[in-house]
């Protein structure tokens, strides 16, 4: 990928913060970029894979966080799990 080519698409979408594990973004082989806000006081456990849980995680993200993939992106499903279920998740996923 030509990191000066500018992205070609870009979409919001909002997850509801769960006590059980939720899929944040699914996989996608064309993910450039994906950014998610933790826009809640609970923590959320994200997952760069299946199964995000409490002890299973790949990053914990305190309430009114961002989180953004490291390039290149992580083409994978991203998962996750909040430890109380109050607010959401904004995902942005750039292809």
């Amino acid at each position: 990928m030509d990191l000066r080519s500018p992205v070609a698409t870009a979409a919001v979408t909002v997850v509801t913060a769960s006590i059980t594990v939720v899929t944040l973004a699914a996989a996608n082989a064309a993910r450039t970029g994906l950014s998610v806000y933790n826009d809640s006081t609970a923590q959320l456990y994200l997952k760069e894979g299946l199964g995000a849980s409490l002890t299973n995680f790949t990053v914990i993200m305190p309430g009114k966080a961002l989180y953004e993939t490291p390039f290149p992106a992580y083409p994978g499903i991203v998962t996750g799990i909040w430890d109380s279920a109050t607010g959401s998740a904004k995902v942005t996923e750039r292809a």
